[in-house]
C-alpha cells in the first residue's frame, strides 16, 4: 500500500554537533551526531547530505513511547582521545539504550550496534529520514527483501540508500517495517496519534520519505549509500556479515596511528586530549574526491528550523586557509588528502558568501594555525 502524502517543510539536524566523522580507509562518508543521534550523513563527497537524521522511538505498543532526541538525557564518549567514533547512552527511568556509532573502513556503509536494557516490554523503533543528494522533494522510499534481508530503502536521482538489521545472532532484526512521507504518513506521526505502531505501507514518495522499522532489543544496523537501491542493499547486507568489534578495531586504530604521525604540542593532560580532537577534527573535514579541499563544517546552520540546501558543507577558502595552516603545523600535509598548494573543490564561496566553482590557493606562508569550528563532546542530561 502506498503512503499518503501532503504539504510539509523538510528541514535539516541541529548544527550544534557532538560528534563528526570519518573513515580513514577508502570509505566516501562522513557522519554527524547531534541529540544523541546519527544527524546527516554525507556520500560520495563530503558537500552532498544523503539524510537528515537516523533516531529511534522506545515504545511498548501499551501507548507509552520516547523519541531518543527529545529525551535530552544522554551522554557521549569517544574510544579514544581524538578518535572519531561515538559510544551514546540515553537514560530513562523504564531503560537505558546504547548507541554505538562507527563507519566501515572499506565500504561506504555507516554501522550503528544498539543495545536496549530494562523494562522487557519495550523495542527500539528506527526512524530514517532520506534527504538524497540534498534533496527532500523527490525521494522514493520502499520496504523490501534483498538477498533474503529485510530492508529499507530510498532512492532519488543517482543516490541511494538502504538500511538493514541484524541481531546479536545474526538473524534479521526488523520486525514491522514502513515508509510514509514527512508530517502525513511518517512513523513518527504515526506514534503520535495513535501512541504505537499501527502502519505498514510499502511505497512512499517522490517527496521527503521517511522509513520505520521495529526492531530486536539487541542488534547492529548498517545504512549503506550508492548509486542504485541495490547496491545500497549490498554494500549494507554485506556489512553485516563482518564482525562489529572488529571494524570498531580497525577504525580506532587507523585514526590512533594517523593522530601518532602528527607533530602535536605537547602539555599534558586534558589540553593534549584536546589538541587530538582538534586535530581530528580538521582531518574529517576534508574531501575524498578533490584532493586539497576541506569544507567549513559537516552542518547546515540553525538545521532544525531550516530548507535551505546551503550550508557550511561547502569550501569557504578563508576556512581552507586555517584548516591548511594546522595541518602544516601538524606536518601532517604529506599525508593522503591532506590539502596542497592548489586544490579543485567542488564547492567553494567566497568571502561575501557567493557560490562559485574552480580553485582555492592555499599559500603556506599566509597560513593560520587557529580554526573557528566548534564541536562539543558532551553530556546533556535533563
Amino acid at each position: 500500500m502506498k503512503a499518503p502524502s501532503g504539504p510539509s517543510t523538510p528541514t535539516w539536524a541541529p548544527a550544534r554537533k557532538d560528534v563528526v566523522g570519518a573513515s580513514l580507509g577508502s570509505s566516501r562518508l562522513w557522519f554527524t551526531i547531534a541529540q544523541g543521534i546519527v544527524t546527516e550523513v554525507y556520500y560520495p563527497r563530503i558537500d552532498i547530505p544523503q539524510i537528515k537524521d537516523l533516531g529511534f522511538i522506545i515504545a511498548d505498543d501499551k501507548g507509552f513511547w520516547v523519541e531518543l532526541r527529545r529525551l535530552n538525557n544522554y551522554t557521549v564518549s569517544l574510544p579514544a582521545p581524538g578518535v572519531p567514533a561515538a559510544e551514546i547512552i540515553h537514560r530513562h527511568p523504564r531503560f537505558t539504550f546504547t548507541l554505538e556509532v562507527c563507519p566501515s573502513e572499506r565500504r561506504d556503509t555507516l554501522l550503528v550496534r544498539y543495545s536496549l536494557e530494562g523494562d522487557a516490554d519495550l523495542k527500539p523503533y528506527v526512524l530514517l529520514a532520506a534527504r538524497l543528494g540534498e534533496d527532500a522533494e523527490n525521494n522514493i522510499g520502499t520496504v523490501a527483501t534483498h538477498d533474503g534481508r529485510g530492508v529499507l530503502w530510498a532512492e532519488q536521482g543517482p543516490f541511494a540508500l538502504a538500511l538493514s538489521a541484524v541481531d546479536d545472532d545474526g538473524a534479521d532484526a526488523f520486525g514491522r517495517r514502513s515508509v510514509g512521507c514527512l508530517a502525513v504518513s511518517d512513523g513518527w506521526q504515526d506514534f503520535n496519534r495513535n501512541g504505537r505502531m499501527t502502519w505498514e505501507y510499502d511505497e512512499a514518495g517522490p517527496g521527503a520519505v521517511s522509513l520505520m522499522g521495529e526492531l530486536s532489543r539487541l542488534g547492529v544496523l548498517a545504512l549503506g549509500l550508492s548509486s542504485t537501491k541495490e547496491a545500497a542493499a549490498t554494500l549494507s547486507v554485506s556489512a553485516l556479515l563482518d564482525d562489529f568489534d572488529e571494524e570498531w578495531s580497525a577504525h580506532c586504530q587507523a585514526w590512533q596511528e594517523w593522530l601518532g604521525q602528527c607533530r602535536r604540542a605537547a602539555f599534558g593532560g586534558e589540553i593534549d586530549d584536546r589538541l587530538a580532537l582538534s586535530a581530528s577534527v580538521l582531518k574529517v573535514h576534508q574531501d575524498r574526491t578533490y584532493r586539497g579541499a576541506a569544507v567549513a563544517s559537516l552542518s547546515v546552520p540553525w538545521g532544525e528550523t531550516s530548507t535551505s540546501r546551503g550550508g557550511y558543507h561547502l569550501v569557504w577558502p578563508r576556512d581552507l586557509v586555517e584548516t591548511a595552516g594546522a595541518l602544516i603545523a601538524m606536518e601532517s600535509y604529506r599525508a593522503p588528502a591532506t590539502s596542497c598548494a592548489t586544490s579543485s573543490p567542488p564547492s567553494t564561496k567566497t568571502a561575501t558568501g557567493s557560490r562559485t566553482n574552480g580553485s582555492a590557493a592555499v599559500r603556506s606562508g599566509r597560513a593560520c594555525s587557529s580554526t573557528k569550528r566548534r564541536f562539543r563532546f558532551c553530556s546533556h542530561r535533563s
